[in-house]
C-alpha cells in the first residue's frame, strides 16, 4: 500500500471512530424504591418524593460481552404494558435474577434474563428461554400470576417468584431461604416502620 493512500485509510478509520465515540452517549436509568405507610413498595426510575432511595444502580455495558440493560427496555415496556406491571419492577426482577445475562442458567436450573424454571416453559409460550423477548414476556405473565395469586402483596409475589409459590404457600410467609434475604429484609423492614 502506498504511504498516502495507507494516510488516507488511516484518517478515515479515526474519523469513523470519532464519529462512534460521539455519538455514544452513556445513559443510565437508576431504579428507586420505596415503602409507603401501607407497606406497598413502589418502583420507579423517575423519584417523585424524598422518600424514594436508590435500589439499583444501572451502568450501561462497559465492554464487549458486558450485558447493557438498555437494550431490553422495548422488550420491558412491552411486557409491562401487556400484564399490567411497572417497567422499573420488572428491570427490578431481571437485575436481581440475572444481572440482565440473556444466557444466565442458576444451578437448580432456571434460565434467561428472568430465570424461568424449564417446567413452566410451555405455560409461558417459551421455546426458546434465552431468548430475551420470549424470556421477559414469560417472566411478566409468570410474576403477574403470582402478584394475583398473593392479592397484590409485593413481598410473597416476589418470594414465590424466586423460590416458588409452594415454598411460600408452605411458610405462609416469605421462606427462609438465602436468596429472599432481600425480600425478608425489606419487609421487616416495612413492619419496624409501621410499628413506629
Amino acid at each position: 500500500m502506498k504511504p498516502d493512500a495507507r494516510k488516507y485509510s488511516l484518517v478515515c478509520l479515526g474519523l469513523v471512530l470519532v464519529f462512534l465515540a460521539a455519538t455514544c452517549v452513556n445513559v443510565a436509568a437508576d431504579i428507586y424504591m420505596y415503602i409507603d405507610s401501607n407497606g406497598i413498595l413502589h418502583f420507579s426510575n423517575v423519584p417523585t418524593s424524598s422518600q424514594y432511595r436508590l435500589y439499583i444502580k444501572e451502568r450501561p455495558g462497559l465492554g464487549l460481552g458486558t450485558p447493557d440493560p438498555r437494550s431490553f427496555d422495548r422488550i420491558i415496556k412491552e411486557a409491562a404494558r401487556t400484564h399490567g406491571l411497572s417497567e422499573p419492577l420488572i428491570k427490578a426482577i431481571i437485575k436481581a435474577e440475572s444481572n440482565f445475562n440473556p444466557q444466565a442458567i442458576s444451578k437448580k436450573g432456571a434460565k434467561g434474563l428472568m430465570q424461568i424454571m424449564p417446567k413452566n416453559f410451555n405455560s409461558l409460550n417459551i421455546r426458546n428461554p434465552f431468548n430475551p423477548h420470549e424470556n421477559i414476556m414469560g417472566g411478566a405473565k409468570y410474576f403477574k400470576q403470582m402478584h394475583t395469586r398473593y392479592n397484590g402483596k409485593l413481598p410473597l409475589a416476589l418470594a414465590a417468584y424466586n423460590a416458588g409459590p409452594q415454598s411460600v404457600d408452605k411458610y405462609k410467609s416469605i421462606p427462609p431461604f438465602p436468596e429472599t434475604a432481600l425480600i425478608s429484609a425489606l419487609f421487616h423492614s416495612r413492619e419496624s416502620d409501621r410499628s413506629r
